[in-house]
């Protein structure tokens, strides 16, 4: 082969592989308060990776779950069976991250990474789990027990206003969990 048809095959080759980089990912990050949105265009999720973050009572507070729909089914009780484990979000682990020790509803937990699962009830208290586990593709599918590192129990609150898409917030008093009329203040300090 020439040199010249092997330059052009070869800028061919570079300058296709530049443009399928360049147009395959398209990143957008919105900040609304201490949320943030990160899409990505390749991969259109039925359920959005969502990231919150903030400081509450002097404590650094990073969370980052996916966020289903309500989509006009029904949740307690059916997509979030009761009495059963709960990945508290869609598709992968939701995961949180404490930058340091903190006390969680009154009970020591260790800086580092952790995956959060809830245990819904029909009535009282809710269990909540920070699980030493916490990069799990497939949430509570892959979940195991013997890897919890707290347990908490955290009581629901019922509100009028339904919340179509799950929403985690770090505000007073920690970590708040709002998805269609729940809210689940888990105390931070």
């Amino acid at each position: 082969m020439k040199k010249s048809n092997i330059l052009f095959i070869a800028l061919m080759l570079l300058g296709s592989s530049l443009v399928v980089s360049c147009g395959e990912r398209s990143n957008e990050t919105e900040r609304d308060g201490e949320e943030e949105i990160v899409e990505d265009r390749r991969e259109e999720r039925a359920s959005p990776l969502r990231t919150a973050e903030g400081t509450v009572n002097n404590r650094e507070i990073r969370v980052q779950y996916g966020a289903p729909s309500v989509k006009n089914r029904t949740i307690w009780g059916d997509i979030a069976p009761y009495d059963e484990v709960w990945r508290t979000g869609a598709n992968e682990a939701t995961h949180v991250e404490f930058k340091e020790e903190v006390q969680v509803e009154g009970k020591s937990l260790p800086a580092g990474k952790y995956s959060i699962f809830t245990i819904p009830k029909q009535q009282g208290p809710w269990t909540v789990i920070f699980n030493s586990e916490w990069d799990l593709e497939h949430g509570h599918f892959q979940y195991k027990e013997e890897n919890d590192v707290l347990r908490v129990q955290v009581s629901p609150q019922w509100e009028d206003d339904s919340q179509e898409q799950l929403v985690i917030k770090v505000e007073e008093p920690g970590i708040v969990i709002r998805w269609e009329k729940l809210r689940l203040p888990i105390k931070v300090s």
